[in-house]
């Protein structure tokens, strides 16, 4: 969910993510419907299609820690 709501914050549809990213619209639908786990590999290439700074890349799109700083 935390990765359709970005997208649809920035106004992209699921074709331009794809493009962006560098992913398939359907492997997009997938991960947007929770039905595929994304690998970190790919969560870095869909944070880098919808412009996510690097720091918060993989938290922000994940949902987790948002907001929290990182180990120190």
């Amino acid at each position: 969910m935390q990765i359709r709501r970005l997208r649809e914050g920035r106004g992209y549809s699921l074709e331009q993510l794809a493009e962006r990213s560098g992913l398939s619209f359907r492997g997009l639908i997938y991960i947007e419907h929770g039905q595929r786990s994304p690998s970190v590999l790919t969560l870095l290439d869909i944070a880098a299609g919808l412009d996510v700074e690097p720091g918060e890349r993989v938290n922000h799109i994940a949902g987790e820690g948002v907001g929290e700083p990182g180990p120190q």
